[in-house]
């Protein structure tokens, strides 16, 4: 269970959660309608803000972009079809993992426990008032894990499991997995090769760069009630199928400013930490990775998560400064 909570918890970082058995009210439909006027202006505002399958072309060459979901739903099997000729015909396949680097984490958590665990010094009981530790362990009990564990958890760490609702652990556990591991299955079955766009520690590396005081601050912020997340979820869900991947985004950003005890300004500081150092900087990063791939290879596809693809410094907007011309696919085409 340990290390196939570890690579699911990761694999839906900066991405869209999702899980067959999150379903119910959305949270979207309860927010006021002013809250969602405003949501829906900002989302209509940004750049390549729908869409989840796109094709860049710039001379002979072509650049396939998914836009992923990391965790299943029955849903991304009409997806797989649809990009499933392109990906076995594709010249390489960009992802953010590989199987490989997915391979090696979880040796490296083996021999390097201390990543996600607090091997010495003050666990987690001793960080928190009881109150707050009292929530934890119910929240964390929920999802099947123990208190113990979850008392030696590192806070971003523990906070990115309990960001989870329970009705996502469910697939989770038995392996279920989204349309990365999809599509490296049909590369694989194709012998296409694939590569990792960056090195599998990078967001271990964000994480670990942020205080324990402000670990155990996001810590506090993921301690929504189950039915609000559950909400969110399916909100997510909703979003994506429809792919209104901007929408999506911007509910994450109304999420924490409508979290109990956190100011709008803090929210929104923190939010935008959050998004430049999980989406920009990554996205930023990616971009030569992909440019020398385009100058080894003609067809390329890249697959990441969708929330990678929007706004004026997404993939999808820096290939177009650099003269690619962008065409959406209709990913319930044939």
């Amino acid at each position: 269970m340990f290390h196939r909570l570890v690579t699911a918890t990761f694999l839906t970082l900066a991405a869209l959660p999702a899980a067959a058995l999150c379903v119910g009210e959305s949270y979207l439909e309860q927010l006021p309608a002013s809250e969602q006027a405003a949501l829906a202006a900002v989302a209509a505002d940004t750049p390549y803000g729908t869409g989840t399958l796109w094709t860049a072309t710039k001379d002979d060459q072509q650049v396939t972009i998914v836009g992923t979901m990391h965790i299943y739903d029955p849903r991304l099997e009409p997806i797989r079809e649809r990009i499933k000729d392109t990906v076995q015909s594709a010249d390489l396949i960009m992802l953010e993992a590989t199987k490989e680097d997915q391979d090696r984490l979880q040796e490296l958590l083996l021999t390097d426990p201390e990543i996600l665990f607090i091997t010495d010094g003050p666990t987690l009981p001793d960080l928190l008032d009881a109150e707050a530790w009292d929530t934890i362990v119910e929240a964390a009990s929920s999802r099947g894990i123990p208190g113990v564990l979850a008392s030696k958890m590192q806070p971003w760490y523990l906070s990115l499991v309990l960001s989870v609702p329970p009705c996502a652990f469910q697939d989770m556990m038995t392996g279920s997995l989204g349309l990365d591991h999809m599509i490296m299955e049909d590369a694989e079955a194709a012998g296409v090769e694939m590569q990792a766009l960056e090195s599998v520690l990078t967001l271990f590396e964000i994480f670990e760069r942020a205080s324990i005081e402000d670990q155990i601050d996001m810590l506090r912020v993921n301690l929504l009630p189950a039915e609000v997340q559950q909400q969110m979820f399916v909100s997510m869900l909703d979003s994506y199928f429809s792919g209104d991947i901007a929408s999506l985004w911007e509910m994450s950003r109304v999420v924490m400013e409508n979290t109990p005890g956190m100011d709008t300004q803090s929210a929104q500081e923190a939010f935008e930490s959050f998004e430049t150092s999980l989406l920009i900087d990554r996205n930023r990063n990616w971009m030569p990775i992909i440019k020398e791939a385009t100058e080894q290879h003609d067809d390329i596809v890249v697959a990441v998560g969708a929330a990678h693809l929007i706004g004026e410094e997404g993939i999808l907007q820096f290939l177009q400064n650099e003269g690619w011309t962008l065409s959406e696919i209709d990913q319930t085409s044939p």
